[in-house]
């Protein structure tokens, strides 16, 4: 019998008649024992329908929580399953080529991740054997996974009492305990991880799934105990116990310091254009967007000879420039304010180290010069993008993502409407990457 029917069979068996025999475990801000059976119960009715939580296969668990970072549940679903129909086993992922895995996780981006992903089975293959390990150290020590994934792969996986503890559950968890520690410094999520953890081992024999209960978190913080909403209380398993509920209180927490400012980066975009051919360069193989290619840029806002200056400089000879109006791309800790010129250059077939020319002359409606000329940056991009992928299907598109198109702001809606009308991509960026 699995962990999910020992649940199903005795849901939170005994945990009511331990607290009656041992009146210490009354509910502190630091003490969640009160909080797990009911979760776990309002879990199996209210639960939504994902494709990892079909069964408890530790790899797909895996990927998926890797896909989940930095990602909504919504995007990741097709990814999820397109890369699992590639790569079904450890072992698939661990001998798949550096190429194909990148195709395969085009458009998720934080591409870190997915490298990581294939460096941790290879040590799965050569040390265990391509099973992952059952042990939370064991499982905590692979490239690319912390203490929040090797606890949800523990416990949904092999029912190991260990919490997977992510800002979904800091804030519903401060919020029913009113617990006003900072949960932006990373002392505060070990902590209260700890804290959990030394819950779900003491009561292991009364909690048969505690993957249950870290699924019920993220369950309960994704469509309950909402982020940027007003939460819905009511529908709450916790209702009659969250003191932050019970006090009027629970849009006071969770108490967070706000984070560093971004660092501005200006930048100038060069969209180099050899007849039906526009030039890209490859970054640096560490750091932002590792190995990715984008098209030639400059580091601040410069005039127009600059940027001619530049291309003479690479060997190419320009005919003419187009400046495009300004566009701006944000990450986590930087935040780029681009200007961009479209330069129009003489025919040439000299070839440049860590750069290329991709050939776009096949396609059915190739860029015309009234599209260099008044497209602003995004859309010249947006153009550049579908028309190469439909010349060059082989081509990986690396798209830095910023969340659903609709409601980021830094994308304008010509390149909304030009790129869905492509159906190309779900994601955009006003620089293009691709390797």
């Amino acid at each position: 019998m699995n962990s999910r029917d020992a649940h199903k069979k005795n849901p939170g068996q005994n945990i009511s008649d331990q607290k009656k025999k041992d009146p210490d475990t009354t509910i502190d801000s630091h003490n969640y024992r009160e909080l797990i059976e009911p979760a776990m119960a309002w879990y199996e009715n209210h639960h939504r329908d994902l494709p990892w939580r079909q069964n408890q296969d530790p790899y797909r668990i895996w990927i998926s929580e890797i896909m989940l970072q930095q990602t909504r549940v919504e995007a990741v679903i097709p990814y999820y399953e397109r890369f699992l129909t590639a790569l079904p086993t450890i072992q698939d992922l661990a001998n798949c080529p550096e190429d194909q895995l990148l195709k395969l996780w085009e458009g998720l981006g934080y591409y870190s991740r997915v490298r990581n992903l294939k460096k941790a089975a290879e040590v799965i293959l050569r040390d265990y054997d391509g099973k992952m390990p059952a042990d939370h150290d064991a499982i905590l020590s692979l490239p690319g996974i912390g203490p929040y994934t090797a606890g949800a792969i523990s416990s949904i996986a092999f029912g190991l009492p260990y919490s997977a503890v992510d800002g979904n559950a800091l804030r519903i968890l401060t919020r029913a305990r009113l617990d006003d520690r900072n949960i932006a410094e990373e002392k505060t999520k070990k902590a209260i991880t700890k804290e959990l953890d030394q819950d779900l081992q003491a009561l292991t024999a009364y909690i048969p799934s505690p993957g249950i209960f870290n699924q019920a978190m993220m369950e309960i913080g994704a469509t309950v105990c909402l982020p940027n909403a007003a939460p819905k209380c009511q529908e709450c398993p916790w209702n009659t116990m969250c003191m932050g509920y019970i006090s009027n209180r629970m849009m006071e927490f969770p108490v967070k310091t706000k984070a560093k400012a971004r660092r501005i980066e200006k930048r100038s975009i060069l969209l180099i254009r050899d007849g039906e051919r526009v030039l890209l360069h490859k970054r640096p193989d560490k750091g932002l967007l590792a190995g990715l290619y984008e098209f030639p840029s400059l580091d601040g806002h410069v005039e127009p000879n600059i940027a001619l200056d530049y291309v003479k400089q690479m060997g190419l000879e320009p005919l003419r420039i187009e400046e495009s109006i300004p566009a701006k791309h944000i990450f986590s800790h930087i935040e780029w304010h681009m200007t961009g010129y479209a330069v129009q250059i003489d025919e040439t077939e000299q070839e440049y180290q860590n750069m290329l020319f991709v050939d776009v002359k096949e396609t059915e409606e190739p860029l015309t010069l009234h599209e260099w000329r008044t497209a602003n940056v995004n859309a010249l991009i947006a153009a550049v993008y579908s028309r190469v992928k439909e010349a060059n299907e082989n081509v990986q598109f690396g798209i830095s993502p910023q969340g659903n198109l609709e409601n980021n702001e830094m994308i304008n809606a010509d390149v909304y409407t030009w790129c869905a009308q492509a159906g190309y991509i779900d994601y955009v960026c006003p620089q293009l990457y691709y390797s």
